[in-house]
């Protein structure tokens, strides 16, 4: 081969690589749903906030998404959502999300994934008997005949066997391909497993957040269960969003030349390959930046000064 061959075939290298580290594909692939996707993916919640305001904003957003080569958007008919003035936990629904991925991606790529959950609605938790009318509202809603993955998002329930097994039903009836849990204990997924396989389950989970979820985080891992953690950006800020402070955050993202969400986005990804991270916005900005987070790898030590911070 010769000199000029060598160089050009290494530029190409180089070139690829630098490509793959602004792009999904750097986050590692876990199958989901049936589908190999990328661990890092996009989280609708947040859709209503930023500079995407206008539909056509919103449109451009979603297929920048694609375009990194995110394949697993995490939505759900009461999105986005913006948090109420001066409430950590109280949130209004916007009830777009839905649509505007619908308009924006469809026909969907064979490859991507739409997890989509319910439970939620503005009267409180479902009951079971309205779960059938949540699932085919978002089928309507997503263009689509079969969800690939559906959450039961639970408050408040002692046993979720009632409302899981309305899913399992609509599973065996072709509306639904695989399920999952959100917001649950452990004693939740044993219950619910005991009626259909769970593929994933969503707790809050973060840097010094939530990690009253490690055992739930290493059942899964156990189980070859998908564990992806919502709020793990913004932390105790949870439905206000944001970022969360912390000095020792900030000192790892000095050293990275990083910001904080970025740190706090590769910790997440670090903490097992079965976890799946889903940060969501509005920002076009913001979006590129999530996504060169897969690029980030924590040293030993800075993880242990991350899985230190005291959890709220």
């Amino acid at each position: 081969m010769q000199k000029t061959d060598v160089n050009a075939d290494l530029s190409s290298t180089v070139a690829l690589q630098e490509t793959e580290r602004k792009s999904a594909k750097a986050a590692g692939v876990w199958n989901l749903a049936g589908q190999d996707i990328h661990r890092i993916g996009f989280g609708a919640k947040r859709l209503g906030g930023g500079s995407a305001t206008s539909a056509g904003q919103v449109t451009g957003l979603l297929r920048r998404v694609i375009e990194f080569g995110i394949n697993h958007i995490d939505t759900a008919a009461f999105y986005p959502s913006v948090g109420r003035a001066g409430e950590r936990h109280g949130f209004d629904s916007l009830d777009w999300a839905n649509e505007a991925i619908r308009q924006a991606l469809a026909p969907y790529p064979d490859d991507l994934v739409i997890a989509t959950k319910v439970g939620p609605t503005e009267h409180g938790l479902a009951r079971p008997d309205q779960l059938r009318g949540l699932v085919e509202g978002n089928l309507r809603q997503l263009g689509l005949e079969t969800l690939d993955l559906v959450y039961l998002r639970q408050s408040g329930l002692d046993s979720v066997a009632e409302h899981f097994g309305v899913l399992a039903e609509l599973r065996q009836a072709g509306l639904i391909r695989h399920l999952g849990l959100s917001n649950v204990r452990v004693e939740h997924l044993a219950q619910a497993q005991e009626l259909a396989p769970v593929v994933a389950v969503q707790n809050r989970y973060g840097v010094g957040f939530g990690r009253v979820n490690d055992s739930m985080l290493e059942i899964c891992a156990a189980q070859g269960i998908a564990f992806v953690p919502f709020f793990a950006v913004t932390a105790s800020g949870r439905e206000a969003g944001g970022v969360a402070e912390s000095d020792p955050v900030a000192a790892i993202a000095r050293e990275h030349g990083a910001t904080t969400a970025q740190i706090r986005i590769a910790w997440t990804l670090a903490k097992g390959p079965h976890v799946l991270a889903i940060p969501g916005t509005g920002n076009p900005a913001h979006l590129a930046e999530n996504v060169a987070a897969a690029s980030i790898h924590l040293t030993p030590d800075q993880l242990t000064t991350l899985d230190a911070i005291p959890s709220d």
